[in-house]
C-alpha cells in the first residue's frame, strides 16, 4: 500500500474504532489517523503471531484486523490514563 492509502485506511480505521468505543479521547483528525495507522500495525502483528497472517492490502479482512488493533490501543490508552 502506498503512503496515501495508509492515510486513508488510518482515517477509516480510526473513525471506526472511535465509533465502536466512544469516550473522551484526545484527538482531532490527525490523532484519529495515527490511531488507525498504528492500530493497523498492532493488529497485523498480533494476527501474524496468532497464525492468521497479516494484512495484504485494502480489503475487509485488513480493515477488521486494523480496527481490532486500534481498539486495543484505545483501551490501553484509557487504562494508562486512569
Amino acid at each position: 500500500m502506498g503512503f496515501f492509502s495508509w492515510i486513508i485506511m488510518g482515517l477509516i480505521v480510526g473513525v471506526l474504532a472511535k465509533w465502536i468505543m466512544p469516550g473522551k479521547d484526545p484527538g482531532g483528525l490527525i490523532v484519529t489517523i495515527i490511531i488507525g495507522i498504528v492500530g493497523a500495525f498492532v493488529g497485523g502483528f498480533i494476527a501474524s503471531l496468532l497464525g492468521f497472517g497479516g494484512f495484504s492490502g485494502f480489503n475487509l479482512y485488513s480493515v477488521l484486523i486494523s480496527v481490532g488493533g486500534a481498539l486495543l490501543l484505545l483501551y490501553l490508552y484509557r487504562v494508562i490514563k486512569k
